[in-house]
């Protein structure tokens, strides 16, 4: 696995975590919601990728 993927999720969780506390305090909630799970969606959409790719190399080095 890469640092890099780990920096990347890590300054998305940062980012994600400051416009929700903007958003809360200006009493937007919902978007604050929306704002959370898109960057959910974005760093498990990162994860299935490396899951993905985990599998492949599993499958060629087995054979399978």
């Amino acid at each position: 696995m890469d640092v890099d993927l780990i920096f990347r999720i890590a300054a998305i969780g940062i980012i994600v975590a400051v416009l929700n506390q903007v958003l809360v305090r200006s009493g937007r909630e919902e978007q604050a919601m929306m704002t959370t799970l898109a960057g959910l969606v974005v760093v498990l959409m990162m994860v299935v990728q490396q899951i993905s790719t985990l599998f492949d190399t599993v499958k060629t080095l087995f054979g399978l």
